[in-house]
């Protein structure tokens, strides 16, 4: 496993590497086409900071893609049995460095040295562009069409879905059983809490809703459905007293939301707006 790390860290910076010296050939060429072309050394220099700027963020990109190449997992790896092994991402790092030595070599005895320069530059650019941009995607398509990389890329997409239609059904079931949990309590909590709800309906519809004797009542009415099953239970006591109200009074508009009044602060309970009572 400690073999492995290491590998992959050497990838990395041997790719962070190559990709400086990609950066900096190109960097030169553009440079030097500019001076041949007669522009100015202000615009020379603009144009090279906006391009610097580009290009990082467009290596930054790439690097990103080519590091989650280098650690693919052994699944990936029997879909690309030839660009998934080491030697083969040493090859495609190294690029950069195979195309400068071309042109190094090519132009040995040389004495002028911005031709010399230039000739590396271009060796660098034409390798790692025929590298990078030609000969991966063609070798890693041509992989992907091999009967083993179909067979076992169909496998693992099925996998795959089975495993998302697993999650979905599974959450689905969780989802219902809660549901059904809620139902059977509201329905256990409709024989437990009438007398209760009878009790606050009655003081919904008395003419001393405002003292202090009615609140207190309704407070520990509030505080024992809080025991018995938290804020639904409250909610649940809360509805039925409100749908008694409402049968007993025959007018929907008449009806204020007192209980939410009592019950603020009690447990988890906050008062809505005076809006929401009204409409309620």
């Amino acid at each position: 496993m400690v073999v492995v790390m290491s590998q992959r860290r050497i990838l990395k910076l041997v790719h962070l590497a190559g990709t400086a010296w990609f950066v900096l050939c190109v960097g030169y060429i553009l440079f030097l086409a500019l001076r041949q072309a007669s522009v100015n050394w202000w615009l020379v220099f603009s144009l090279s900071g906006h391009g610097a700027l580009i290009v990082f963020l467009l290596i930054s990109l790439y690097l990103f893609a080519v590091f989650r190449g280098v650690g693919r997992n052994q699944k990936i790896k029997v879909e690309h049995t030839l660009t998934s092994t080491n030697y083969y991402m040493m090859l495609y790092v190294i690029a950069p460095f195979i195309g400068g030595l071309a042109g190094w070599i090519g132009m040995a005895g040389v004495n002028r040295i911005s031709q010399f320069l230039l000739v590396i530059a271009l060796g660098t650019l034409g390798t790692t562009f025929l590298v990078w941009v030609i000969v991966d995607p063609v070798t890693g398509l041509l992989e992907m069409l091999l009967p083993a990389s179909r067979k076992h890329r169909a496998k693992r997409l099925a996998q795959a879905k089975a495993q998302r239609e697993k999650k979905q059904k599974d959450r689905e079931s969780l989802l219902a059983e809660v549901l059904a949990k809620e139902d059977l309590s509201r329905r256990h909590w409709q024989q437990v809490l009438k007398p209760q709800a009878e009790k606050l309906a009655g003081l919904l519809l008395t003419d001393r809703i405002e003292s202090e004797q009615a609140e207190c009542e309704a407070v520990d009415i509030g505080a024992s459905a809080w025991q018995i099953g938290g804020l639904s239970c409250m909610r649940a006591l809360r509805d039925m007293a409100i749908t008694i109200c409402r049968e007993r009074n025959h007018d929907k508009n008449d009806i204020v939301d007192y209980i939410s009044i009592w019950w603020d602060g009690v447990g988890s309970w906050r008062s809505p707006s005076f809006e929401e009572m009204i409409n309620s």
